[in-house]
């Protein structure tokens, strides 16, 4: 039941450690400086190396226009066809308000 060559491998691939590099990123240069000055040492920053890889997760600006605009196009499809069939069935726009309405 193993996969054979059938394409039955692991569904992901952990990469190395030794790709994520503080001195690739420069914000994270900027932390280790600031706490070397006061006498700190942090081992775990490399760990934040892969939230600024902007191949692998983009930009700030593209992750925030993905988000935003994540379902842009259903909800302007869904937008149409709404006004679309309210207009072909004729849809009442008074709502029995203004001088006509009664309550």
């Amino acid at each position: 039941m193993g996969g054979h060559g059938h394409g039955h491998g692991d569904p992901y691939k952990v990469p190395d450690a030794s790709i994520y590099k503080v001195e690739n990123v420069p914000k994270l240069v900027e932390v280790r400086e600031a706490l070397a000055r006061q006498g700190l040492k942090d081992p775990w920053l490399r760990n934040e190396v892969w939230r600024y890889d902007a191949k692998q997760f983009g930009t700030h600006a593209t992750r925030l226009r993905g988000f935003m605009l994540r379902g842009f196009v259903w909800g302007l499809g869904l937008t149409a066809i709404t006004v679309a069939c309210e207009a072909a069935l004729g849809g009442d726009d008074h709502h029995g308000h203004g001088e006509h309405g009664g309550h």
